[in-house]
């Protein structure tokens, strides 16, 4: 399934993609109180949906006209990041593989979704590109070892970790230029892994005004999915709706020669051929 979360005028409500368009999740459901893509994932309920609209629930497809599409998951608890987790990057960036997970955090203010205009900080002249391969967790996870570590993920999206690299290098720590607000794009939907393919065959690409810019897929990834389940696990308890990016391939533009920056009127296309394509605007 293919989920998507949208809003008619009455808050963030959870929505599956289909070929005849998207349908109301809560509605396929017979449950009125139900609104989010969160809720609907903390309650087990995704494999529920996809039987229902398996059997005709007989929905109407919401009018395109009349809706917005938001980030996938718009109240996550925690949004992770990992850093240098791809050979290819860490290599571009002259830096030796990690030995476990470099993380930091984003918060809810950076989600934004696909199709969206973002601003630039005016306290940045240095934003740069990031694709990535994010993964939301499905069951609560602690402590989980890696061979059962899939069990806990309920699909896949596209995220791009906009990044204010003049900001990000101001202090040891990354945070300053990870955190504006929407630095996350991310969509266009969550992609249950059974559509989205094998963990570690994920292919990614980004163009900027449409160059190519990166391109590579999960394969290269240093800590796998399973891995970064298991060892986020260790450190934190993993809730259902986190949003967990897994990093970004090579080819950023603060590596490039002459360096790449995001300016006004640029447009951004994040590519899998198995999650779709998301699509950012970018103003100053």
């Amino acid at each position: 399934m293919r989920l998507q979360t949208y809003d008619g005028g009455n808050g963030p409500r959870a929505a599956v993609l289909t070929d005849g368009g998207l349908l109301d999740a809560w509605e396929i459901l017979g449950d009125p109180a139900g609104s989010s893509l969160r809720e609907l994932i903390a309650g087990d309920r995704l494999g529920e949906v996809g039987r229902l609209i398996e059997d005709d629930p007989g929905v109407e497809p919401l009018d395109p006209g009349e809706i917005t599409i938001l980030a996938p998951v718009t109240d996550p608890e925690k949004i992770i990041c990992i850093g240098l987790n791809y050979r290819a990057h860490a290599e571009e960036a002259g830096i030796e593989l990690p030995t476990a997970p470099t993380i930091f955090g984003k918060y809810r203010n950076a989600l934004t979704g696909d199709g969206a205009t973002v601003t630039l900080p005016e306290a940045s002249a240095k934003v740069d590109y990031e694709a990535e391969v994010a993964f939301v967790i499905g069951r609560r996870a602690k402590d989980v070892p890696v061979e059962v570590a899939l069990d806990h993920v309920a699909g896949y999206m596209l995220l791009n970790d906009l990044s204010a690299r003049d900001l990000q290098f101001l202090t040891p720590q990354w945070m300053a230029g990870k955190v504006f607000d929407g630095s996350a794009p991310c969509g266009p939907a969550l992609v249950t892994p059974d559509e989205a393919g094998p963990h570690d065959a994920i292919g990614i690409s980004l163009e900027l005004n449409g160059e190519q810019m990166q391109g590579s897929s999960t394969a290269d990834l240093i800590f796998s999915v399973p891995e970064l389940v298991s060892r986020l696990s260790e450190w934190m308890t993993l809730e259902p709706g986190d949003i967990v990016s897994t990093g970004t391939p090579s080819g950023v533009g603060s590596v490039r020669k002459p360096r790449v920056w995001l300016n006004d009127g640029d447009r951004l296309t994040v590519a899998s051929p198995t999650l779709g394509e998301l699509h950012t605007a970018i103003a100053r």
